[in-house]
């Protein structure tokens, strides 16, 4: 079993980029002037960096964690990008949309039973509940921290705070309804 093809770096990589290009712009890392600077010299590529290192670990990290589950209970598990996810976040992003709806990709994972396949479904939120957690941890005590430090995890922990909210609502096909409603059958023996 191949641990991560080179196909699926390939979909991480392309992830990744547009999650950065899709959250540059929306943090407050830099002044107004600076802003106002970067729209009249064109596309900052720091600030599309930043929002890469920002935005993207919370999405990806939450895919692999699916991948990495599911393969540990010796499954199939595959990271394939949507290219309608990819693309409805994009135009959201090029017509200015406030809205941020982006769904880059997702594991396609065969032959799980129902523990596994609950189990393999909550690891993604998990691993955004432990990175809210460790955003919470490191803003409250270490103090330290350079101001870009500063914002990268109180950044990071808000991202993660409302990707494991969203991902845990019980509604198809958001990973909530693959683990609360088995759950929820179990307990009331339906």
């Amino acid at each position: 079993m191949v641990f991560i093809s080179l196909i699926e770096i390939f979909y991480i990589i392309i992830a990744t980029l547009v999650t950065g290009y899709i959250f540059t712009g929306l943090f407050p890392r830099v002044s107004k002037k600076d802003i106002l600077d970067s729209y009249i010299k064109g596309f900052d590529w720091s600030e599309f960096g930043f929002a890469c290192l920002v935005a993207a670990p919370g999405i990806i990290l939450h895919e692999m964690g699916h991948k990495f589950v599911a393969m540990g209970f010796g499954l199939s598990a595959n990271f394939q990008i949507s290219p309608l996810g990819l693309i409805i976040g994009i135009v959201l992003k090029l017509f200015g949309s406030g809205f941020i709806l982006l769904a880059p990709g997702y594991v396609i994972i065969s032959g799980a039973n129902a523990f596994q396949g609950v189990i393999s479904a909550f690891a993604g939120p998990f691993v955004n509940l432990f990175l809210w957690i460790l955003g919470i941890l490191i803003v409250k005590y270490f103090h330290n921290m350079s101001r870009r430090q500063s914002i990268f995890w109180s950044l990071t922990k808000e991202i993660n705070k409302w990707l494991f909210i969203f991902n845990m609502i019980p509604i198809p096909p958001l990973d909530g309804s693959k683990v609360l409603i088995p759950l929820f059958k179990i307990i009331f023996g339906i």
